[in-house]
């Protein structure tokens, strides 16, 4: 090996500094360059913030909208217990599992006040509003609405109104289609996320209450019964809307026919939200000459929860006058008789397994003319 020359030994050590003088320059121009971004970035921010006063630099940074729901922190427990907004971004495959969450502690960790969850199924407007109003007002805090209207219709309603901020995300519904069905799951499992609501009753649009709502409260939540009305249909007609490809899960004799307004208890409330296996087979092969919401519910309440269904519905309709519908009242058809009539029309019914007087709570079909005179009658007649 020949003996390295003294200048070759300079030129190496000049090319090694020149080397390491140009890497840190680079790197200074680089951090400096980040410095002035960082520093434009922030500056520009501060002359946003002075530009609004309404908006801090923690919200800049980290936006309420982003880490809060509904203006309090995420995880705050009394919005995980009671939702402040009904609206939400769940499919009904994700609301339905969150809402058959059941606690395995008796005791709940806050004072639960039991409340009546008020399901209100209809297409548009709710034209006795004013009466349901008048009917809840003074009661604040033992009962909840949910409305279950069309797809992209808006209820207009004042704020003072019980309805305001009320409607839950819906889907489009048919009469005699499981889409019935999928809405009456739809209010329960939504109802079913507020944690005091213990009682939970469907009404529709031209629902009326027929007693004040101390009454209706006090014998709802002190019954040890749900009021499903569920019946062996076993006419000829009745036993022709059963289909034989729901055997063998589903059998005939276990094939039960109802009104589908019903008043059911919570526990029910989350196994019919929770049911996968039996609704499936109601949508598959429910469908000629067979409406799931007449037929769903009472058949599951008849397999597996029979005992705790008093067989009857609170809900009364006129079918004297015949037909498959039954009557609807206007304005000429409001007077003093027909509601007590309703409130007592001679029926013996039982509550808690004794006989009553008092079966029915609400009623239905009121046409919307009918709301000023039943105004006129809430406090001689329903004493609210």
């Amino acid at each position: 090996m020949k003996p390295r020359k003294k200048g070759d030994e300079e030129e190496e050590g000049h090319w090694a500094n020149s080397s390491r003088k140009d890497c840190s320059l680079r790197l200074i121009k680089i951090f400096f360059r980040i410095a002035v971004f960082v520093a434009g970035s922030v500056l520009g921010l501060s002359w946003g913030v002075r530009l609004n006063q309404h908006v801090s630099q923690t919200d800049i940074f980290f936006p309420a909208k982003l880490y809060t729901n509904c203006g309090k922190p995420s995880l705050n427990f009394n919005n995980f217990i009671e939702p402040c907004n009904l609206m939400h971004m769940m499919t009904d495959k994700e609301l339905f599992w969150r809402a058959s969450m059941v606690s395995k502690r008796n005791e709940y960790p806050f004072n639960r006040v039991p409340k009546v969850a008020f399901l209100f199924m209809t297409e548009g407007p709710l034209p006795l509003l004013r009466l349901w109003d008048r009917f809840f007002k003074g009661h604040e805090g033992l009962f909840t609405v949910y409305v279950h209207a069309y797809p992209g219709y808006t209820l207009e309603v004042p704020e003072s109104s019980f309805f305001y901020d009320r409607q839950i995300p819906s889907e489009k519904t048919k009469h005699g289609l499981i889409s019935q069905v999928d809405a009456e799951k739809r209010l329960l499992a939504n109802a079913l996320l507020d944690f005091s609501n213990e009682r939970f009753v469907l009404l529709s649009e031209s629902c009326i209450p027929v007693f004040n709502f101390s009454t209706v409260y006090k014998y709802l939540t002190k019954s040890a019964y749900s009021f499903v009305q569920s019946y062996d249909e076993n006419s000829f007609q009745g036993l022709g809307h059963y289909n034989s490809h729901l055997a063998p899960e589903i059998k005939l004799p276990q094939w039960r026919k109802g009104s589908r307004w019903f008043e059911i208890q919570r526990s029910l409330a989350v196994n019919i939200v929770a049911d996968k296996k039996y609704y499936f087979f109601f949508r598959e092969y429910c469908k000629t000459n067979c409406y799931p919401d007449e037929f769903y519910i009472p058949t599951y309440l008849n397999m597996f929860h029979g005992l705790s269904n008093a067989n009857r519905t609170v809900t009364w309709a006129g079918w004297s006058i015949g037909g498959h519908h039954p009557a609807t009242y206007g304005r000429e058809d409001i007077t003093e008789s027909l509601i007590r009539s309703i409130r007592s029309n001679g029926t013996i019914c039982t509550y808690n397994s004794k006989p009553s007087s008092l079966c029915f709570l609400f009623a239905m079909k009121f046409s919307p003319d009918a709301l000023e005179p039943l105004l006129n009658l809430t406090s001689t007649v329903m004493k609210f």
